[in-house]
């Protein structure tokens, strides 16, 4: 082989790399003219949880979660907590669930108007939305059987 063809092998391969790190081909177009084309954006996973805590709970904790003091219609004032900050950040999803389910502290039961699936989509929602995507803490141990605290 002559110094030239040497030379061009390894930048062929470093082209040849590239096109296959940014999933182009090296194929013309008029070759891949009769493949179908593929979505550029997934759909949000989380659309219908959106829509669920716009119906169910944006009323107290506000759009984004912030809580504060809220009138209810029938004249009731609440101070609903942040979603945000605070001690929403410390609870585990476990807590999320039996809080949404069954309600307490001024909050309402959504256990019987959600399915289960529902509840846990609208928790990844707020961890996603109001929580910046942070991880849920971990759950607290339960005890085994037969140790001690039992």
């Amino acid at each position: 082989m002559n110094r030239q063809t040497v030379a061009l092998i390894p930048f062929l391969l470093l082209l040849l790399m590239a096109a296959c790190q940014s999933g182009r081909t090296v194929n013309s177009p008029a070759a891949n003219s009769n493949a179908a084309p593929t979505a550029s954006s997934t759909p949000d996973e989380l659309a219908a949880a959106g829509a669920s805590y716009e119906k169910n709970c944006q009323v107290c904790h506000g759009a984004n979660g912030a809580g504060g003091p809220v009138k209810l219609e029938d004249g009731t004032k609440l101070k609903v907590p942040s979603l945000r900050e605070g001690h929403a950040l410390k609870h585990p999803d476990s807590e999320y669930h039996k809080q949404i389910t069954k309600g307490g502290d001024g909050m309402p039961a959504f256990g019987e108007k959600l399915k289960p699936e529902e509840i846990r989509d609208l928790i990844r929602f707020i961890r996603h939305t109001c929580q910046g995507g942070m991880m849920p803490p971990a759950e607290p141990m339960k005890p085994m059987k037969g140790m001690k605290g039992e």
